[in-house]
């Protein structure tokens, strides 16, 4: 990977570009690669220090699982954004173990963590950046535990099929009913059921093809 293509994308992206020396800067570019992941590639798995990721294309998915296999969606990664939770060499204070799988076909670049961390050592300017990241999805992950606590089931998936649209900008969500049970920390028959009474409401249409939104106004009651 040129060394000038990666340094353009960190200029924008990294606040504290212009303020470490050159040979720090020189060390996270000659320590990032490129990579493509097939969509539902497991890109780190918890059990060892992947490195700093920023997407550039596609998206991921972050969750945590139980012993028994269980897994709960944390929030999802899309392009621009950065993912600090998969280099807990760099977050020592972070000791749960997160997953992270490409959900689409995924282009990122990829920072080694031992050299992230060491560049962050010599500058507390990386050290704040690398935290400040890190807590700022700390307000996802407290409101997928919100939601799960204390919020009903036909409320939840009413906020989850709602953003859902806005975010792909269509009224047909292209989800399984087990994708959308792991996404909300639930089980494959009770999204079914849910599914099944918003239909017979007439909120949405269920096929193979996917969700469809009828009633938006009736969604948006529920979510709220």
């Amino acid at each position: 990977m040129e060394r000038e293509e990666v340094e353009l994308v960190y200029k924008e992206i990294f606040p504290f570009w212009t303020e470490i020396a050159e040979t720090d800067r020189d060390v996270i570019c000659r320590h990032s690669l490129s990579l493509t992941y097939p969509k539902g590639t497991n890109i780190h798995d918890g059990s060892e220090c992947s490195g700093v990721i920023f997407v550039r294309s596609g998206s991921l998915r972050l969750y945590i699982m139980s012993d028994e296999g269980k897994d709960i969606t944390l929030y999802r990664l899309y392009k621009g954004d950065m993912c600090m939770l998969s280099a807990s060499c760099v977050l020592q204070a972070v000791t749960f173990d997160v997953f992270i799988d490409a959900e689409e076909d995924s282009e990122c670049y990829v920072i080694s963590g031992p050299a992230f961390a060491a560049v962050s050592e010599r500058n507390p300017c990386v050290k704040i950046f690398a935290l400040e990241t890190a807590v700022s999805r700390f307000s996802d992950v407290m409101w997928v535990l919100q939601q799960i606590l204390f919020l009903s089931m036909d409320k939840r998936l009413a906020i989850f099929l709602s953003d859902e649209a806005v975010r792909t900008g269509s009224d047909t969500i292209l989800f399984t009913h087990g994708q959308i049970a792991r996404y909300m920390g639930s089980a494959r028959e009770v999204v079914s059921r849910m599914l099944k009474y918003f239909a017979n409401e007439g909120i949405v249409e269920v096929s193979r093809g996917g969700i469809k939104i009828l009633d938006k106004k009736r969604l948006r009651s529920l979510a709220h």
